[in-house]
């Protein structure tokens, strides 16, 4: 078995640092926020974010048998340990590697304070000063999210296209120039609630609230809608040809994400950009994705699927095919930083997803006064590390019930 452990003895003054202890919180907003810290011998300790979900919190505290005593520099390296140590446990792809993800951000936040860099220069480059970002929005009482996951669809009468309009004024004058809409809704489900075949009434109505929606804000808004995996290929075809006279900005996760020939069927078959990635894991779980040009828009979600660097890595394939990359984000303003500080760092970084507007303490969880996000852009900060410290009592207030918070 390969052995990713420290081998590299030489190290610069100052630079050789040790991890004393990795820990996790579960915060609860509109989703179950997964929280890292990393605290090493130097006395700096490093913020992270894992994708949420149960099992994760106890597989970054898993991580303490064979991570302490490491070098916290060797970011790159210790994500491999992490997942060659625990590939007895799935840990190619997974859980174990959105895990991985959280550990490996809070690593980039403690090499960036030793070495007293942003994030972003550590990754290489800074293309940008700030990062516009869309703002995921929900008609009206359509969507709700229970114990920090579980999708709630509310009555019928929510979905009207009408409500969907009345939501995009009201962000827009928020100051975002791009907004994005679920456009998965009860009524898919009539008349079989399995087979993931759309009635003709169901596209019909989805027609009319992009319609209702592109109306309300114009053309110069960036403008998508997410589809959540639902449908088939056909039903998927015939409401991407639907939506093209409305210059979406994409349509997002049309089909189920396991299969890339689905994928390039309906990217093919369209004039509207398809988007998909949140559901893959690692540069190898995208690659054919992007060889096919199966997708317009990569959106894989950095906490997801391998951390920053691996997020860069994506990014870069997606680069030399000419292919966007416009971040999944579901974060806490702490995973929201660190892909601020990605997008900073990559050529092709278009928009970045923010989706927590139903939070009115979001900001509230860092020690900073300033929102994060002015007028639909989050300025790239120049701190060292990833330019961010958690408010502790804040954390502790909206712990997940019954878990634990940071010691």
């Amino acid at each position: 078995m390969r052995d990713y452990s420290n081998h590299a003895t030489e190290r610069p003054e100052g630079a050789d640092v040790e991890i004393t202890g990795i820990e996790s919180a579960a915060v609860e907003g509109n989703f179950e926020w997964n929280l890292v810290k990393v605290h090493t011998d130097a006395g700096v300790t490093g913020v992270g974010e894992s994708y949420r979900g149960g099992g994760v919190p106890e597989i970054i505290e898993y991580t303490n048998r064979f991570l302490v005593g490491e070098n916290p520099l060797d970011v790159e390296r210790l994500f491999r340990l992490i997942v060659q140590e625990m590939s007895g446990h799935g840990g190619t792809t997974g859980k174990v590697v959105t895990a991985a993800s959280g550990i490996e951000i809070a690593l980039w936040d403690v090499a960036g304070k030793i070495l007293d860099v942003p994030v972003y220069q550590l990754l290489g480059s800074k293309y940008r000063d700030r990062v516009r970002i869309y703002c995921d929005c929900h008609a009206g009482e359509a969507y709700a999210v229970d114990e920090g996951g579980f999708t709630e669809y509310a009555d019928e009468e929510a979905y009207t296209p009408e409500a969907y309009a009345a939501e995009a004024e009201r962000v827009l004058d928020m100051g975002f120039t791009a907004i994005k809409f679920d456009l998965d809704m009860e009524m898919d489900n009539d008349p079989d609630p399995a087979n993931g075949r759309l009635s003709n009434a169901a596209v019909r109505h989805k027609v009319e609230v992009v319609d209702a929606v592109r109306e309300a804000v114009g053309y110069d808004v960036d403008l998508a809608f997410d589809c959540h995996w639902d449908y088939t290929v056909e039903s998927a075809k015939r409401l991407a040809r639907k939506l093209e006279p409305y210059d979406l900005m994409w349509l997002e996760d049309p089909v189920p994400p396991e299969e890339t020939r689905a994928q390039r069927e309906v990217a093919r078959a369209t004039a509207t950009p398809t988007a998909t990635g949140e559901n893959r894991f690692r540069v190898h779980e995208l690659t054919e994705l992007l060889d096919d040009y199966a997708v317009d828009v990569a959106t894989p979600d950095p906490t997801t699927l391998g951390g920053l660097a691996e997020s860069k890595r994506v990014a870069d394939r997606a680069e030399e095919r000419y292919i966007p990359f416009s971040p999944h984000n579901v974060c806490s303003p702490v995973g929201t930083m660190a892909c601020v500080h990605l997008c900073a760092a990559i050529p092709n970084a278009d928009v970045l997803e923010y989706h927590a507007l139903e939070v009115d303490w979001w900001d509230d969880l860092l020690t900073r006064e300033e929102p994060v996000i002015e007028d639909g852009y989050v300025d790239v900060p120049t701190e060292p590390g990833l330019g961010v410290e958690l408010d502790e009592d804040v954390v502790e207030e909206h712990l997940v019930p019954g878990t634990d918070g940071f010691d």
